[in-house]
């Protein structure tokens, strides 16, 4: 589905830890709706996932039918699991967050389905600029 080169995000030194896991993320929207999760992301979410300690990794939409118009994919990553955990549950509560969820479905729910998978870095995956370690 998605070549290895884009989501296999590495730091600067080589070690699983260091990089924390990574979460592929799958939005499969509404009929019509792609464009105002789009914006929903673009306006709102990914600066209160920053506030949350979620750091985005890329977003991409598919080039061909049927997955075209319907389909956001987005990697993140998280310093562990515990802490995609706790850093989702704090985003899910967080009041800015209900607000815009709430405003941008006034008109319906944006998303049908959500596919989440969990992955850790390989020894042999290349480096992507941008994309380090999650150590502090």
């Amino acid at each position: 589905m998605i070549p290895a080169s884009l989501w296999a995000a590495a730091q600067q030194e080589h070690g699983n830890s260091a990089a924390g896991v990574f979460e592929l993320r799958v939005y499969h929207t509404s009929q019509g709706k792609l464009g105002e999760l789009e914006a929903r992301f673009r306006d709102h979410t990914i600066k209160i996932f920053e506030r949350h300690g979620i750091k985005s990794v890329a977003y991409w939409t598919p080039l061909d039918e049927p997955d075209k118009s319907n389909t956001l994919i987005y990697i993140l990553q998280h310093p562990s699991r515990e802490a995609a955990s706790a850093n989702w549950k704090s985003f899910q509560d967080d009041a800015e967050w209900k607000s815009v969820k709430e405003k941008s479905e006034a008109n319906g729910k944006l998303v049908d389905k959500i596919d989440s998978t969990y992955m850790e870095l390989t020894d042999f995956s290349p480096a992507l600029a941008g994309v380090g370690s999650m150590k502090k």
